[in-house]
């Protein structure tokens, strides 16, 4: 059912109920009026006929006759005269007034009072009145037909002119209706022009402004889907350079550990085999040997320092618990004043390549950042197990973290971060009251592949 024909509806159900109440008024008005009337005339005619009833009667019945024929008929009013025997002598004749027409039986019960007789005995008969209301009823019924046909032009008028109106009025509320159709069909350009009306006016600036809004929401979250979209190819693209960074870096390591560390061990066996000949000999050959054997033996721990930073050559061989305690070990002999403990705790979890390098990063970061930013004296490297992960906690005892870290430092801690989170994982730092720095890195474990093994990198280069 439509606004329209629901505000008619109720128009014209109170318009109804107004003119119901109305005729009932005027109802209860034509009893009392046709009641008045009535017993009025009743009244009237009955002291009248008693006055002039003697003295006609003592005339005899002829006078009476006489007297009554020439009265006619009084209104409202019948007469009826009897003699001795109750035989009828006279009646009155019956009212010229709208003569033929009756009101229905029905309406005059409802209007009509009861007929009030009256009687007036005389020598030689009886004359009798009744009421009769017959008339004034007529009068009413056709005062009500009245009433009820103007009331059903009113009704008619009323309700065609509030269909005109209302529809004039919800006009603008088709139009809302059909761009919120639009707006459902996925047009999210549809907008409303100016409507007539406060409250439709009000309506179509507020879905104007709806739409408009839409429009930035949708053109926000297409341009954050894009963002995002180019986010995840550009971390894609970094994943892959940092597998081909740790390809090139275990290549390196393994060339230098391999090629040229072969050639630096021969240099400084042939520097010292030259020493040991020419001594006593050739005093100048002999230290030039002596220089060439201790250059190359600095040679070759400089470049073992610089192996295990480029590529944990250990992990790829021994397994991460391995490559952790080497990274203490030789990072004991450069700091001899640090306390470094180490707990390994993992049980039978077995590891994939990516998060065993990306823990021994995590440690090697903390590491590195507590001795050169925090300058600890002791640093704790814990890794265990915590459900199905694999957690990593280094904390010191350092200076802490800095309150507004330099724009263009902590690169190795964003890339922990990025690298973490590209794994499943979560990384957290942050400042280890009373004083120190605890950093935490937690990656999932892939006990269902036991069989991958740490060497996978090994691997790749030996194909």
């Amino acid at each position: 059912m439509t606004l329209r024909l629901k505000i008619n509806l109720i128009v014209g159900a109170l318009t109804i109920l107004f003119v119901a109440a109305e005729l009932g008024l005027q109802l209860r008005s034509m009893r009392e009026s046709v009641r008045e009337e009535t017993v009025a005339a009743n009244r009237v005619a009955t002291q009248m006929l008693q006055r002039n009833a003697w003295l006609y009667a003592a005339q005899g019945t002829p006078a009476m006759l006489a007297y009554l024929q020439g009265i006619g008929r009084i209104r409202s009013n019948d007469i009826v005269l009897y003699d001795e025997q109750g035989q009828v002598l006279y009646r009155s004749p019956p009212s010229t007034y709208k003569a033929g027409r009756d009101a229905p039986d029905w309406f005059d019960h409802l209007i009509a009072p009861e007929p009030s007789v009256q009687s007036i005995a005389f020598p030689g008969g009886k004359l009798v009145t009744q009421s009769n209301a017959t008339r004034a009823t007529v009068d009413a019924w056709d005062y009500l037909l009245l009433l009820g046909a103007g009331a059903a032009v009113l009704l008619a008028v009323v309700n065609t002119l509030v269909f005109w109106l209302v529809g004039r009025t919800v006009r603008p509320f088709a139009q809302i209706v059909g761009a919120l159709e639009s707006l459902e069909a996925g047009r999210f350009d549809a907008t409303l022009p100016p409507l007539a009306g406060t409250e439709a006016a009000l309506i179509g600036a507020a879905f104007n402004r709806m739409v408009g809004r839409l429009q930035q929401n949708i053109e926000t979250e297409r341009r954050a889907a894009l963002a995002e979209s180019r986010l995840s190819d550009n971390r894609e693209l970094t994943r892959w350079i940092e597998r081909q960074l740790e390809q090139e870096r275990r290549l390196i390591a393994h060339e230098l550990h391999d090629e040229l560390g072969q050639s630096v061990t021969a240099m400084h066996s042939m520097a010292v085999s030259i020493a040991q000949r020419v001594r006593g000999l050739d005093a100048q050959a002999e230290q030039a040997a002596r220089i060439i054997a201790d250059e190359s033996s600095r040679l070759y721990e400089a470049m073992h320092g610089i192996i295990p930073r480029l590529a944990p050559l250990v992990l790829d061989n021994f397994g991460l618990a391995d490559a952790l305690g080497d990274l203490v070990e030789r990072t004991r002999r450069s700091q001899p004043g640090v306390s470094i403990e180490l707990r390994v705790d993992l049980g039978a979890a077995s590891l994939l390549a990516d998060v065993a390098l990306a823990l021994y990063r995590g440690a090697q970061e903390g590491m590195t950042n507590a001795l050169r930013h925090g300058h600890a004296t002791r640093i704790d490297v814990e890794l265990r197990r915590d459900a199905d992960a694999a957690l990593l906690t280094v904390t010191d005892n350092g200076r802490g973290l800095p309150p507004e870290p330099a724009p263009s430092g902590h690169h190795g801690l964003r890339w922990l971060a990025e690298r973490t989170e590209g794994l499943g994982g979560s990384f957290r730092i942050a400042d280890r009251p009373p004083r120190g720095v605890e950093l935490q890195v937690r990656l999932p474990l892939e006990t269902a592949r036991a069989d991958a093994p740490l060497k996978a990198h090994a691997e790749e280069r030996a194909a």
